[in-house]
């Protein structure tokens, strides 16, 4: 291989200099080392020359030249290969190129010696040679890199910073606390991130409004303000109105987590969706919950009984976490060989890893859950500590009867008070800081998984796409948003007062930090109606029904690509349709100053593939020049003025 190419780099995945301008401020206000891009606050920690990337699962058997680099952020590859390059068919982030990964994002690494590989754990020594490595990250996505070309000391010296800085011993060393760029929010302001108690006052009134005698029923406690009962729990709580902080403190001691029954929603008949933990294992009288059991009672305006789910007998986070693993050897081949052996028998080694059974009970407790509530009657959904599977089913349930968590702002609202809020340890589940005592597992994905069902069944109900969701996905194994990197309110709060590790908040749901207004647009479903969306839904959970979520797990495996097909489509040509509608519109409406004539006119890819825009590689399709806007975001002035909604080169 001629040295000479492969140390001449000239792009960075495509971002030019003067192609990166109308990107976000993330990325002007980027450094460059030795042609790596580098935020504010990111170092340049190892790398390796003339590395060769190869696609674990493609056709071709001949790799990508290239310097590979670990920073204490990503994994990057910097390629002279034209073919590399920015492709518009892709989904662009601001914050990291289409080949590179965020550490935080790396699962599993091996290293490869002959024909065999041997995982490589923190703390295992790494080979003297290394000639290639094997990576699965998170998001199903797999990396082969060879080192047959590269110098013989850059493979080891790249694999031991790789295994230091992936697999972080503290949460001080997540890149968040190094991100040095400047934060002025620009989130939604419909979007309540559950901190205040203004937010908690705003959705007891939201779900209350116009009935009366049942605000009476339930109240704000600041019983937990600087988290004094619980360390899981949000500051400001909503308990029945029956129950004084003093008797709430008591039974709270009773409960794992010190966590008693917690409102979350209720409906227009006054029956509340309650979730708690269960009693210590030690305590055998049950007086204190009973006594609970009883206040929420009486919150209920006919004083009718409540109704407990327990969500931990036929599912658990260490059987989420098992099933998961096996389901990610289906979804991670590594090698085109091993991909054709799984394809043989898929769907018996889909069954055995119980992925769509978890989904279906999922579902199940949620439907189970909403069907009492229509009745009237309140239901309380139980588990050990009310921090994992009580995050599924009840911001589930609140999908099925509540529209309003249909729209995009609405479910981030939904995430921030049933996730964040009320304590899911993301840190732990997403493996984000390794620890002995800590248990991996991706309730979080099993949740929007079971969204995306909901979408696939009731297509023009939810203000959102399959490309949100999985975007959503991603987006919590970026090292950079608070969102998602904490286990609780507590240790947010901490971090921030922190004089050692000052860390400054940035909300994930402020997508303009991560992408362009024309992939924020993909975000949005054009099937959506708001006048005419049902109040409720009730969706089909028996396995049969059920469907799997290709975009997301399936997406970097070429040979699943549909060439020109798949269900985008259908989005593509309703934007089409939609469009249409609001010229007509515009031009019945005898407006002088159509907003049509504020838009560039769009280069439209009639040929998309299945995963769009996730697809893996360039495409040279047909493409057609039309104008298009999306009729229900005319409001936003950016996105009026932006390039494109979905576009492609010449």
């Amino acid at each position: 291989m001629d040295s000479k190419s492969c140390n001449n780099f000239v792009s960075y995945v495509g971002f030019e200099e003067h192609e990166m301008q109308p990107l976000g401020s993330s990325r002007r206000n980027s450094s460059c080392e030795n042609g790596i891009k580098l935020l504010p606050g990111e170092l340049l920690i190892a790398k390796a020359q003339n590395v060769l990337m190869f696609s674990p699962v493609g056709d071709s058997k001949q790799g990508m030249s290239g310097v590979l680099s670990v920073t204490n952020f990503k994994l990057a590859f910097v390629t002279t290969d034209d073919t590399n390059g920015e492709d518009a068919t892709h989904q662009q982030n601001h914050l990291y190129g289409y080949t590179d990964t965020c550490l935080t994002n790396v699962d599993a690494i091996y290293v490869i010696a002959g024909d065999k590989k041997r995982r490589l754990l923190p703390g295992n020594p790494v080979p003297s040679k290394v000639k290639g490595i094997f990576i699965i990250c998170k998001n199903m996505r797999t990396w082969l890199f060879s080192f047959k070309f590269s110098p013989l000391k850059d493979g080891k010296n790249l694999l031991t910073a790789l295994l230091h800085h992936a697999f972080p011993n503290s949460h001080h060393r997540l890149f968040a606390y190094d991100y040095k760029e400047p934060y002025y929010s620009s989130v939604d302001k419909g979007v309540q991130l559950f901190r205040d108690i203004s937010d908690w006052q705003n959705e007891l009134d939201r779900t209350m409004r116009n009935r009366g005698q049942m605000k009476k029923g339930w109240r704000i406690s600041s019983i937990n303000v600087q988290f004094k009962l619980s360390d899981s729990l949000p500051q400001y709580v909503i308990v029945p109105a029956s129950i004084t902080d003093s008797q709430l403190n008591n039974a709270a001691q009773h409960f794992q987590g010190s966590r008693p029954p917690i409102w979350s929603w209720s409906n227009e008949r006054g029956a509340a969706l309650v979730r708690m933990s269960e009693l210590h294992p030690t305590i055998t009288e049950r007086t204190q919950e009973n006594t609970m059991f009883e206040n929420i009672r009486k919150s209920h305006p006919q004083i009718l009984a409540p109704i407990v789910i327990e969500l931990n007998k036929d599912i658990s986070v260490k059987s989420v976490a098992a099933g998961y693993s096996k389901f990610v050897s289906l979804c991670s081949p590594e090698n085109i060989r091993q991909f054709w052996l799984q394809d043989n028998n898929f769907y018996s080694l889909l069954e055995s890893t119980r992925w769509l059974k978890y989904i279906s009970y999922s579902l199940e407790k949620a439907v189970e859950a909403s069907e009492h509530l229509n009745l009237g009657t309140s239901v309380i959904l139980q588990e050990s500590d009310g921090r994992d599977m009580c995050c599924v089913v009840s911001s589930l349930v609140q999908l099925l009867l509540d529209p309003h968590f249909r729209t995009i702002t609405g479910f981030q609202s939904l995430l921030q008070k049933e996730w964040i809020a009320a304590g899911h340890p993301f840190c732990d589940r997403l493996g984000l800081v390794v620890k002995a005592d800590t248990e991996k597992s991706p309730l979080f994905l099993l949740y929007l998984d079971c969204v995306w069902q909901l979408c696939q069944q009731f297509p023009a109900e939810f203000e959102f796409t399959e490309t949100y969701l999985t975007t959503v996905w991603d987006a919590a194994h970026v090292s950079i948003f608070d969102t998602f990197i904490f286990n609780c309110e507590k240790d947010r709060a901490r971090a921030v007062i922190d004089p050692n590790y000052p860390l400054v908040l940035r909300s994930v749901w402020d997508w303009r930090e991560q992408f362009n207004d024309q992939d924020i647009l993909l975000f949005y479903n054009p099937l959506y109606n708001p006048e005419t969306s049902c109040t409720t839904v009730k969706p089909l959970y028996a396995i049969p029904c059920l469907e799997l979520w290709t975009q997301c797990y399936f997406r970097w495996i070429p040979p699943l690509e549909i060439r020109n097909g798949g269900r985008n489509h259908i989005e593509l040509y309703t934007r089409l349709i939609q469009n249409d509608i609001s010229r007509l519109k515009v031009n019945a409406n005898g407006s002088c100053a159509s907003p049509v004539d504020k838009i560039t006119t769009y280069l439209l890819q009639m040929n998309i593939d299945s995963f769009y825009p996730f697809s893996n590689r360039n495409s040279d399709n047909t493409t057609i020049s039309t104008p298009i806007m999306n009729s229900s975001m005319l409001v936003t002035e950016s996105l009026l003025d932006a390039q494109s909604l979905l576009n492609a080169p010449d």
